[in-house]
């Protein structure tokens, strides 16, 4: 033993110049034995067992000598079954290590990956241990070199939110059907890395690349029983390994070192890299899922457990990760700084995070340990951090609840401009929200953050993310259309905000695609020059379109990657969001850091935000509350020496109106740099403050003060 009989080594598998140490916390357990296994070994005939005969606080440890990089291994847990009080120790059921870095072999789906008896339909027959062995049905850990050659990789550089333009995608998604790219490298870590790719990204004005979860996942039983795969990857296996199906390398060695190529390449190039990580649920599902790993180490520890021993799930998924437990909460900091420290990442977007932090009483607790522990902590305190602020439980619903320094998706954001752009317009030209929510909106969303010191940086603005429909799909589907889910249309979300357009779908009328391209533009637009953090969804910037299907989860196919066979519409498309997203860069208005004042400045007369109706008069309390107003101008103000002003024009009603043009000082006019009437970017004509000039139904406008 290298270790001292009361500090266990570090948990997981970590080679060592003579052997590898083992560690492994089951704090419950009565016994637990080591498995070793040839590489090539999947019946499991090779296995070696190790007892770990040295514990302490729970954690089990020994080192093995003669034992590197390279080797199979999972573990086999003694102890007390009894379902009653959630103990479901099963020495049958070879287990996967929580840490390990890399893992070999896929989850096929037997009955003898339950630890309980099932019938032969998977079905759960009751609380009876099952004794057949599953060391020929489940991954395994593989031991890994954690040496990797950072020396290309830039000076790290953190790009502020200020600068951030966020680009949610799926590692498959993004690239399995680009034609620039080799076919071998399609659909892998190194796709994403491929000039042809980020080529697009830099065209667009990408600043940071977000990944749905690159964490090792598996599907659920019934999904593959329908020979359907979880495509988002929300079902982990691993919280520290990543996904070998998406890397071109046959080797879990070799996933490893392309996740990390991947990352030193998009950094050589400018490009941050965040992480969608599910550390609120597992894939082991409820009681009647599998026992793949933490179930059958701690499973009362490592899961929030009623006094039934039954699943507390505010997930939505069968289980919650139990993140009231100290090693819990340990393992999932461990896995974060891992991700950063070893793979170089530059943050996370945190899936359900409301489940991440539900106290003893299960009530959500913005001061709860695990993010007193991310805010103090020296590594990941220094990393973007972004909230899901929701979950499936009681009161899960958050949105500008979370604390500094969160960033968080702006569900309010979404449903805002939907609703002015869409829902209203299909409702009538004379009835709808009003324009003070999106006022609220496109000024930083002040109501939700300005309470907890965040500033406006800390709303993340998007109006379509992966799930739901995409842009495309919200000017085009009425209904949600999820049939080849094998769900009979029950599953995804009924609260669209979707306006078709007059057409479900499809359709080759010119008019009515001329409507979709123009809302899509004015969502897009929205998004890009609202105060905050602007978000696309990847594809949403060429019109990807999934069918209608608003809950793509398990659909690893044509309706979820992005068609790159182009038509015009779609390349003008591309250029107007690189057109937008070079005006947000190149102009401080569009990216404060501060919520406007309203007030004039110190030393200076002039007011940051201006906000005027139609007829180019202030906006009074009155036409803040009326319903049918349909026209706002919002103007932004600069210094006038280092940063420029604009003026936003927002015309929501079915026909051309016309729209005056709000007072200026100083012998100014206003010049028309962009409107949503244009397929592509172009140039307008200069007006002069006072003047009528006509706006086009359902158009964003975009002027410039010169």
């Amino acid at each position: 033993m290298r270790h001292s009989p009361d500090l266990p080594p570090l948990l997981g598998a970590r080679p060592m110049q003579q052997g590898t140490d083992f560690a492994v916390f089951a704090s419950t357990a009565e016994a637990v034995e080591l498995c070793l296994f040839d590489s090539g070994d999947r019946s499991g005939r090779s296995e070696r067992r190790i007892e770990l005969t040295d514990r302490v606080h729970g954690v089990w440890f020994g080192h093995v000598p003669d034992v590197g990089p390279g080797q199979h291994y999972g573990y086999r847990v003694h102890g007390d079954w009894r379902p009653e009080r959630g103990e479901r120790h099963n020495p049958a059921k070879l287990l996967l290590d929580p840490y390990a870095r890399a893992i070999s072999g896929e989850t096929v789906l037997a009955p003898e990956i339950f630890g309980h008896v099932v019938d032969n339909h998977l079905q759960n027959t009751g609380d009876l241990i099952d004794g057949r062995d599953s060391a020929a049905f489940v991954p395994r850990g593989v031991v890994v070199d954690d040496h990797f050659d950072w020396s290309e990789e830039p000076s790290p550089r953190r790009i502020p939110w200020s600068d951030s333009v966020v680009y949610e995608a799926h590692v498959r998604g993004a690239t399995r059907t680009h034609p620039g790219i080799p076919d071998e490298l399609r659909g892998t870590y190194a796709g994403l890395a491929h000039p042809a790719f980020l080529d697009h990204l830099h065209r667009i004005g990408i600043t940071t690349v977000e990944l749905l979860p690159v964490h090792a996942s598996v599907s659920e039983p019934r999904l593959s029983r329908l020979g359907l795969t979880n495509y988002w990857g929300y079902n982990t296996l691993g919280f520290f390994a990543p996904h070998a199906p998406y890397a071109a390398a046959p080797d879990p060695q070799g996933a490893l070192d392309e996740f990390k190529s991947m990352v030193r390449t998009l950094h050589a190039h400018g490009l941050e890299v965040l992480l969608d990580v599910v550390y609120n649920h597992t894939c082991e599902q409820g009681q009647s899922g599998p026992t793949l790993s933490w179930r059958g180490f701690d499973n009362r520890n490592y899961y929030r457990i009623d006094d039934r021993g039954q699943d507390i799930d505010v997930t939505g998924c069968g289980n919650t990760v139990d993140m009231r437990h100290p090693m819990v909460t340990g393992m999932v900091l461990d896995s974060l700084r891992y991700w950063v420290t070893e793979c170089h990442v530059d943050g996370f977007r945190f899936d359900l995070g409301v489940a991440l932090a539900r106290g003893r009483n299960h009530d959500y607790d913005p001061n709860n340990p695990f993010f007193v522990a991310l805010r103090t902590d020296p590594v990941l305190s220094r990393v973007k951090l972004v909230a899901e602020p929701w979950d499936c439980g009681v009161h899960g619903w958050r949105t500008g609840q979370f604390p500094p320094p969160f960033a968080e998706w702006n569900d309010r954001f979404r449903d805002t401009v939907r609703t002015f752009w869409l829902v209203d317009m299909a409702a009538t030209a004379y009835r709808g929200h009003g324009v003070r929510e999106l006022a609220t909106r496109m000024a930083g969303s002040q109501d939700l953050f300005d309470h907890s010191d965040r500033g406006p940086l800390a709303s993340v603005n998007y109006v379509a993310a992966h799930d739901g429909f995409t842009t495309a799909d919200v000017t085009a589907y009425a209904d949600k259309h999820n049939d080849a889910n094998g769900e009979q249309n029950r599953d995804g979300h009924g609260d669209n905000r979707s306006y078709n357009h007059g057409v479900e779908g499809v359709t080759v009328d010119p008019q009515i695609l001329g409507s979709r391209r123009r809302s899509i533009r004015n969502l897009l637009a929205t998004t890009m020059l609202a105060t905050g953090v602007p978000m696309l969804c990847a594809g949403d910037e060429i019109g990807r379109t999934q069918q209608g299907n608003n809950n793509a989860y398990c659909q690893d196919n044509e309706i979820s990657w992005i068609d790159w066979q182009l038509e015009q519409w779609q390349e003008d498309l591309a250029d107007t969001v690189g057109f937008l997203s070079r005006l947000r860069r190149e102009n401080q208005v569009f990216r404060q850091a501060s919520f406007f004042s309203r007030h004039p400045r110190p030393g200076d007369s002039r007011v940051d935000v201006l906000w005027f109706g139609r007829y180019g008069e202030p906006m009074t309390s009155q036409s803040w509350e009326d319903p049918r107003c349909r026209v706002l101008q919002m103007l932004l103000l600069g210094d006038g020496i280092t940063c420029a002003s604009f003026l936003l024009v927002f015309q929501g009603k079915h026909a051309t109106e016309e729209v005056t043009m709000p007072p200026l000082s100083g012998g100014r006019s206003y010049q028309l740099i962009w409107d949503s009437g244009w397929e592509r970017p172009g140039d307008g004509g200069r007006i002069d403050p006072g003047h009528v000039t006509d706006v086009g139904a359902s158009t964003l406008q975009v002027y410039q003060l010169v």
